[in-house]
């Protein structure tokens, strides 16, 4: 049995409210399908148009075997494009972010404009047709101040994404912050638990104390049902949405992903150890109100962010192999905001950075014990942990449908 058919059957027969078998987790062949299945296929958040403010502005990425380049044109029109030279494919661009007038292949200086345009290919034949060789472009979209690729030669539809989730990030103007500051750790576990992890607050009180200083561990505001129960979401909601700030809860059809506006513990205004404001400069002049909480977006399979009233944070997932995953935490202000005047940048990062490698912590002892040969599917808790329920349904599902459309296209060739 190939790995597909074995990975659609264990998908269709699981135990529904149970963590998945043990080879969706640690395997390397499972962890090529989902490569094959998610990331070179569906749209991937990767950046901030703010990192690339001006023309030949560039940031690279390695998303599994594919390195690309994100660079803004002189048109302003910001791009992707496979980092490989179209001469004998050495990386174009090195560097994880740069600038410059042209992208220039070290290897032979082969040259090509911000548009991916073969401008100069030296000593190459007289019939040489440069049209022909221009760098290969990579799916590219921005909502909200926020940049998603895809790789696959057909992307998916991204309307209903932007149609979504751009009213409840306009406010925030993240086109005209700034990162103040970013990390990325590595996690010695599957992406899917890092995901997991992620989906709920169960976990929150026995190892984020820092976090648990301003974010509630109600699970009506870390999970996915329940919200619009609540009296003091639902009044938050409402304030919110008077000041025109977009706040209910909304899950996409296909629950890959979902936008709110929830409140932080009462009083608390960012993410800091005394609950007040970071940063002095407030994020927009859009958003006319305080104590707004935290605008709760998730992508999946490659974002979560909290946007507030002073900052903003955004994660990006980045799978390595069945047992590494890349997080990338970028801290945005206003773009004028000025370190050691409007903000300290111990104070704006110390809450995420210590509740980060707390996470670190927790997936890789997660990913350890299901390494053991013991390991066997757990319950979920229904009351906790709905979230993480709510992300594996989705797993299961995309990959079900994507794995059964895969066959149907093989059986009609056949």
């Amino acid at each position: 049995m190939d790995i597909s058919t074995n990975v659609l059957r264990q998908l269709k027969n699981r135990r529904q409210g149970f963590s998945l078998e043990q080879p969706f987790y640690i395997d390397q062949d499972y962890f090529k399908l989902d490569m094959e299945m998610i990331y070179y296929r569906d749209w991937l958040f990767i950046g901030h148009d703010c990192e690339v403010p001006r023309a030949g502005n560039y940031f690279t990425v390695q998303i599994g075997d594919y390195p690309v380049i994100i660079v803004r044109g002189r048109d302003q029109v910001i791009r992707a494009f496979h980092n490989s030279c179209r001469h004998r494919g050495s990386r174009v661009c090195a560097s994880e972010r740069g600038s410059s007038a042209k992208l220039v292949c070290p290897y032979h200086q082969w040259t090509y404009e911000l548009d991916g345009s073969l401008l100069f290919a030296r000593q190459m034949a007289e019939d040489f047709d440069k049209s022909q060789f221009s760098l290969k472009p990579v799916h590219c979209e921005s909502v909200g101040g926020y940049i998603f690729i895809c790789l696959a030669k057909d992307a998916p539809d991204f309307s209903s994404v932007r149609a979504s989730i751009a009213p409840y990030m306009a406010p925030h103007r993240i086109g005209e912050a700034k990162v103040a500051f970013q990390s990325t750790i590595i996690e010695k576990g599957n992406w899917k638990l890092v995901w997991e992890n992620n989906r709920e607050c169960y976990h929150c009180a026995a190892n984020h104390p820092e976090l648990c200083r301003t974010f509630p561990e109600n699970p009506t505001i870390s999970g996915v049902q329940g919200a619009i129960s609540d009296p003091v979401i639902t009044e938050h909601w409402q304030r919110c949405e008077a000041a025109g700030l977009p706040s209910e809860f909304k899950l996409s059809p296909d629950g890959q992903f979902r936008t709110t506006r929830m409140p932080l513990i009462e009083g608390a205004e960012s993410y800091t150890m005394s609950g007040l404001r970071a940063v002095k400069r407030a994020l927009s002049r859009d958003v006319t109100i305080n104590n707004i909480g935290t605008m709760l977006l998730f992508h999946y399979p490659t974002t979560w962010n909290h946007l507030l009233g002073d900052h903003a944070v955004s994660f990006r997932v980045l799978p390595i192999s069945a047992e590494e995953t890349a997080v990338t935490t970028k801290w945005l202000v206003h773009k004028d905001a000025v370190e050691g005047v409007d903000y300290d940048l111990e104070e704006l990062t110390h809450v995420w950075t210590e509740t980060n490698d707390q996470d670190r912590r927790i997936v890789e002892e997660n990913a350890f014990g299901i390494r053991s040969p013991a390991y066997e599917p757990g319950p979920y808790s229904e009351i906790q942990e709905g979230g993480v329920m709510q992300f594996v349904e989705w797993y299961t599902n995309f990959m079900i449908n994507r794995l059964q459309g895969d066959q149907a296209k093989l059986s009609a060739v056949a």
